[in-house]
């Protein structure tokens, strides 16, 4: 599979691994150069009915997503009897393998962790689907700290780790509900439980429920009380404790009410652990610079001076540089420490505009999630992540939530935009743009020059906004560069680069200049075509009759 291209646009550069259904690879988006993850269907299940169904199913319902903590669904396609998914590709490793390296962890680690979770599932269940298998190895986290939760509603095949019923997968058997376990329906409650249980294993290093079969695992969650997590570790805090249980609990009517009625509940306990310091901050250590070795210099001087009293004020003034300098790096320190400090700003009702600036002020990174709304206009702040007046560092993330209007608007014109303000600009309105086709023109290459439906249609909410763009570049000159040049230029100037488009003709010459070389190229200059245009070049070779390689023939007549 390394090196295919699906849709003339997604080359699979490494395998990653595979699910139950899937394989994934790492694979490189040919028209915008970045890194994107594919997941193709198991070839084993392109002939069963209801894999096929579900997958096209569940990407659907996939496509209905746009959050900052989803790994979002980017392409949906089938080619060669391969059908596969394109989404996001986030660099980091899942919370299962931190939690194997370290551990427990700390509980405002947990905490942060678990609300950014219940977060992207609020997101999901607001839009009617179930996650069905929330647990570690489907919570992605990279080097800042971004949390992605993964696999949205797609089903896993049984394994050593998974029961199903019939054909249908129920859930990893250490982290699903306890209606999971009975085989009944599974609601909005059971990915809360999961939650619980994940938050369980990040404070604990350990998972509450475990036995020799899923089946002894499965029963204990139906019936056995989990041990309490501050039995295993006594650092945590009463008040986290509570919040782990309740998501816990056998009867779904006794969890939270949903996502964002846990993540408060969460942030509530960060704030009022009522328990002893479970503070994970390291004691500030005395910072001191190491006093230089004067042994050598006070023997010179003492052998070049051998007067006692100048020694004496030579370590007093080294001394006192000492301290001096000591001070200095302690009191940057110190301000640094207060100069990094802010708090949230109130952004509820500001502009979008408005709000990126204030954040910008307050030295905070804004991240915008979208949501429609009939009450408030669109453009407008309707909710924050922290309320007003929050501790915060500088560089912290502060994510608003910013109005599309109502369900149901008026779409907005995009044509003569280049395709990324055109997406910039319909995001505003809750839509998303899909580039279907591309025609020739002598506008810039990406230029929207349609759109459908037309601008001023009622389009409701996170429905798609269908654009023709420009597909035109302009040649450039090949002629004389490398045949590793040439190829570099043309990926940079915007053509496919893959074999079916790139095409090397190569020709024979005597002149060892010329090796490798561009000696002509169709189309010529200049031209300006589509960018899926086949591209030849003809390269210079070295002949294989070489001047003076072979002279027998003459020395036999001589």
């Amino acid at each position: 599979m390394i090196g295919r291209v699906f849709a003339q646009r997604y080359r699979l550069e490494e395998f990653v691994g595979k699910g139950g259904m899937a394989l994934v690879f790492r694979a490189n988006d040919l028209r915008t150069g970045h890194d994107v993850a594919v997941k193709v269907l198991r070839p084993e299940f392109n002939s069963d009915a209801e894999f096929l169904e579900r997958f096209q199913r569940e990407a659907l319902a996939a496509s209905k997503m746009s959050h900052h903590n989803i790994v979002n669904l980017l392409d949906v396609g089938e080619e060669d009897g391969y059908r596969y998914l394109v989404m996001e590709y986030m660099r980091g490793r899942t919370l299962k393998d931190i939690i194997t390296e370290k551990g427990s962890l700390p509980e405002p680690v947990a905490g942060q962790i678990a609300i950014r979770i219940l977060s992207a599932l609020q997101h999901a269940h607001d839009n009617g689907i179930i996650h069905r298998d929330i647990k570690p190895q489907n919570i992605l986290i990279n080097a800042e700290g971004m949390v992605k939760v993964a696999d949205f509603g797609i089903a896993r095949v049984a394994g050593s780790n998974t029961l199903t019923k019939g054909d249908s997968v129920m859930g990893s058997v250490h982290y699903f509900s306890p209606e999971q376990a009975r085989g009944e329906d599974v609601t909005a409650a059971s990915d809360i439980y999961s939650v619980g249980v994940v938050m369980y294993e990040m404070l604990t290093g350990r998972v509450p429920f475990d036995g020799d079969t899923p089946v002894s695992i499965a029963l204990q969650h139906i019936s056995a009380p989990p041990k309490a997590p501050s039995l295993l570790v006594g650092t945590i805090s009463p008040a986290m404790e509570q919040v782990v249980l309740t998501a816990m609990s056998k009867e779904m009517r006794n969890r939270y009410r949903d996502a964002a009625d846990m993540a408060r509940a969460i942030r509530g306990a960060l704030q009022n652990p009522q328990a002893t310091d479970t503070s994970t901050t390291a004691p500030v250590t005395a910072l001191q610079e190491p006093v230089r070795p004067v042994g050598d210099s006070t023997e010179r001087i003492q052998r070049q001076r051998r007067k006692k009293r100048r020694q004496e004020t030579l370590l007093v003034i080294l001394l006192t540089l000492v301290v001096l300098a000591g001070l200095t790096i302690g009191g940057i320190t110190i301000a640094n420490n207060i100069m990094s400090r802010t708090e949230a700003p109130f952004l509820v009702g500001e502009t979008e505009e408005n709000a990126l600036r204030i954040g910008k002020e307050k030295g905070l990174k804004v991240e915008i999630v979208r949501q429609s709304d009939s009450n408030t206009p669109a453009g407008v702040v309707m909710l924050q992540s922290r309320e007003y007046q929050y501790p915060m560092k500088r560089g912290d993330v502060l994510v608003i939530t910013v109005s599309t209007g109502p369900e149901q608007q008026g779409v907005p014109k995009v044509t003569g935009m280049s395709l990324t303000a055109a997406q910039a600009e319909a995001e505003k309105y809750g839509f998303r743009i899909l580039a279907y086709q591309k025609e020739e023109s002598d506008q810039p290459y990406g230029t929207v020059l349609a759109q459908q439906p037309s601008v001023g249609n009622m389009l409701a909410y996170g429905n798609i906004i269908q654009v023709t763009t420009s597909g035109s570049l302009n040649v450039p000159r090949f002629i004389d560069l490398t045949r590793s040049q040439a190829m570099i230029l043309a990926q940079e100037t915007g053509f496919y680069t893959d074999s079916d488009h790139l095409k090397i003709v190569e020709h024979t010459t005597l002149d060892e200049s010329k090796f490798d070389r561009v000696a002509d190229q169709v189309p010529k200059e200049g031209e300006r075509v589509l960018d899926s245009t086949v591209i030849t070049l003809a390269v210079y070779v070295q002949s294989s009759d070489m001047p003076g390689e072979d002279t027998s023939a003459e020395n036999d007549q001589e």
